[in-house]
């Protein structure tokens, strides 16, 4: 409706302003209609924000990249936030998914409210601790970056500088601080190694067991459809959900055919979706360690 038209009240002159245009769109003829519309409206958006009594956490791990535009657009066109944790893995275009090329795409998540945490820079596996109780270290091997597929050690300030490295340069291009969390590669950890990156600030996420999606097992043995079929029947409330932006292993890409089902699935159920700076598990921790 334009200014000064309220519908076919043909009397009531300038409908005015913000809250002057509400009251005068009630008292005109056919205007309590449209304002019962609009509140509806309005009411059913805030709702559904506020309303989420069966959240899930998708997450995303970095990969090769292929299908990251693909689902971004899924995850905008269905309303969905997740939370990603990036590695500088390398990639089928560019120069790593932490590079310059890929730059623009992580700063055009942050207007659409994902949140972004490490990963470890390297994407640096852990392999057994090693080390003492007062100077811990670990034994490692990355899959990316200049020493990928080496075996050394580092001590516990060295890897807590890994999750760190990757942690500013999600800072550094999308303009927003990463959540003080950070997910192992392969969810392979020690007691040691995440008291080490917690004296550090930074607290380890990994998945629940139905949260794995599947996406890195092999397409030979489990179908795309028999994956999604699995997700819709296992996930419960709270579960945290893990996917990737590629996998080099797998024939048929998982994302394309699964993830927007999936979710539309999951939303039937009665299921919503949250980041990781919403879990109950991480309030206490995110707050005691604002960026």
């Amino acid at each position: 409706m334009r200014r000064g038209d309220c519908g076919d009240c043909g009397d009531c002159g300038d409908c005015g302003d913000g809250a002057g245009w509400v009251k005068r769109l009630a008292t005109c003829r056919g205007g309590a209609g449209w304002l019962s519309l609009l509140l509806a409206l309005v009411s059913s958006s805030v709702f559904a924000q506020s309303d989420c009594q069966k959240p899930l956490y998708l997450t995303f791990d970095t990969g090769h990249m292929e299908v990251a535009p693909l689902i971004a657009t899924v995850l905008a066109r269905q309303q969905v936030r997740a939370t990603f944790f990036a590695a500088n893995e390398a990639t089928k275009v560019g120069d790593g998914s932490l590079g310059d090329y890929w730059a623009p795409w992580w700063k055009a998540r942050v207007s659409e409210g994902h949140e972004f945490a490490s990963h470890t820079m390297d994407h640096v596996y852990w392999r057994s601790d090693a080390g003492t109780a007062k100077q811990p270290a670990f034994r490692v091997r990355p899959s990316a970056g200049a020493r990928t597929g080496q075996e050394f050690t580092l001590t516990a300030a060295q890897y807590c500088e890994e999750i760190r490295r990757s942690a500013d340069r999600l800072s550094a291009v999308t303009g927003k601080p990463a959540l003080p969390l950070f997910r192992a590669p392969g969810g392979k950890t020690s007691t040691q190694l995440l008291a080490s990156a917690r004296e550090c600030g930074y607290a380890h996420v990994g998945w629940t067991p139905a949260g794995f999606l599947g996406d890195e097992l092999s397409s030979e043995r489990v179908s795309n459809a028999a994956l999604l079929q699995r997700a819709l029947r296992t996930i419960h409330s709270g579960d945290i959900l893990l996917a990737h932006l590629g996998i080099w292993s797998r024939k048929d890409p998982w994302a394309p055919e699964v993830l927007e089902p999936l979710i539309i699935g999951l939303k039937e159920r009665g299921f919503c979706f949250r980041t990781l700076r919403e879990h109950p598990d991480y309030q206490a921790w995110l707050t005691s360690h604002r960026q």
